[in-house]
């Protein structure tokens, strides 16, 4: 399932692994400000060992799209280098969306 395939109502969850100086520079934070902005999205930005951040958001397709778009643009803090993403079926759910 790819978001821009899916044009129903059924919510669908994406993950994305956000590449580059995104640690330390408030990107988790400036993530969930965006997805709140977007509205109807819930899930988790966090921290990885590796440098990246892991960002997870459920909803309707067309929203993640929005915040997909967002994290690859020019507005971001720190310096993104690059951006892989993977849409699967929604999963438990999240409360809200959270700092991890």
């Amino acid at each position: 399932m790819h978001g821009r395939d899916a044009h129903s109502d059924e919510p669908v969850r994406v993950t994305a692994w956000v590449r580059g100086k995104v640690q330390e520079v408030g990107f988790r934070w400036w993530t969930r400000a965006r997805a709140l902005e977007i509205g109807g999205l819930s899930g988790y930005a966090s921290n990885l060992g590796d440098g990246r951040v892991q960002v997870v958001a459920e909803g309707l397709a067309a929203d993640c799209e929005e915040l997909l778009a967002l994290l690859r643009g020019p507005d971001t803090p720190g310096a993104v280098s690059g951006v892989t993403e993977i849409w699967t079926a929604v999963g438990a759910g999240y409360e809200g969306f959270e700092i991890r």
